[in-house]
């Protein structure tokens, strides 16, 4: 068997594996029908009636295979305040088991590692497009953190409003968290709902309100998490104080979208400083390597890139600096 035939077969697996694996997500975010196939897969089944037997087929074999690297690097660090896989993901509402991305990211490393090899062969080239791969997922996993607690903070003025004015309508505090849930939009909704479901559950609103602060991470939702915990035990108005709050996290969004606006063209210019000398330096590297030969056959041309990425970090730092304005 030729060289180029087991190359061949190995980006056709790595290209399967990571495929697949964006097929699982895909079908984890589908409708009632694949929820309630995951529920057998899982062994639950309908109340009152027999739970019916965890499906085996394929996908199922080829997720246990990777399960046990996924307990391996999946695995926090609660001293230290490092959420575990399992964690991120359902921060980042990805419905995705932790086997199926470390499958993904199984299947990107194949896949980069092996365009790397048949473009420049065995070398540097290789190793840097493989640990690329596995990155890449796990920056993915950030951005979908970060946009999705962009997303509440923005909710949550309106929100806190929608709360007070459930409690002035006579509600109890569950009851009012119930009805932002069904009436309030993702991302607040679905994480007000999963605070519903716990307290249905048998959990108490402390435990269900703390429960959404760990996977939120948000400082004005702990803020108002605080004032709730300390109207359960000494009293008082919590309609007035969850408005007082609102309006507060309303004025803190009104200045910071002012903030944004005033600095959008020192941002937009910091990024494209950036980032246009390194897609356009890897693009050229990419398409014509005998490109960058001068630089990468003598010291002096790798101490040039060197330099060359150190004036561009420290670049890009100060403009972040200037641009940073806390409010």
């Amino acid at each position: 068997m030729s060289i180029g035939l087991i190359l061949a077969i190995f980006a056709g697996a790595g290209v399967f594996i990571f495929f697949l694996g964006l097929s699982m997500m895909r079908r984890a975010a589908g409708g009632a029908d694949d929820f309630q196939a995951r529920l057998a897969a899982y062994g639950v089944g309908d109340v009152g009636g027999t739970a019916p037997a965890a499906p085996h087929g394929f996908r199922e074999t080829l997720a246990g295979l990777f399960q046990p690297a996924a307990d391996r690097i999946g695995k926090g660090d609660a001293k230290k305040g490092k959420p575990s896989l399992a964690e991120k993901l359902l921060k980042a509402d990805l419905k995705l088991r932790t086997s199926e991305f470390v499958m993904i990211q199984f299947g990107l490393v194949v896949l980069l590692g092996l365009i790397g090899l048949l473009r420049f062969g065995l070398g540097i080239q290789f190793l840097l497009l493989a640990v690329l791969g596995y990155f890449i997922p796990g920056f993915y996993l950030k951005y979908r953190i970060s946009q999705r607690l962009r997303a509440f903070n923005a909710q949550l003025g309106d929100t806190l409003t929608l709360l007070a004015n459930a409690l002035k309508a006579g509600y109890s505090f569950a009851q009012a968290i119930d009805t932002v849930s069904k009436n309030a939009v993702p991302p607040i909704s679905d994480e007000f709902g999963r605070a519903v479901r716990e307290m249905n559950l048998g959990g108490s609103v402390d435990e269900a309100l703390h429960n959404m602060v760990r996977r939120i991470d948000s400082s004005d939702f702990d803020l108002v998490v605080t004032a709730v915990a300390i109207h359960r035990t000494v009293g008082g108005n919590l309609a007035e104080i969850l408005d007082n709050i609102a309006y507060t996290i309303r004025e803190r969004i009104r200045i910071k979208g002012e903030i944004s606006t005033l600095t959008a063209q020192a941002r937009a210019s910091g990024t494209l400083i950036t980032f246009l000398p390194i897609v356009l330096g890897v693009f050229m590297y990419f398409v014509t390597p005998a490109y960058f030969k001068p630089m990468t056959e003598n010291f002096i041309g790798w101490a040039m890139l060197a330099f060359a990425a150190f004036m561009i970090f420290i670049g890009n730092l100060i403009i972040r600096r200037v641009v940073a304005i806390e409010v």
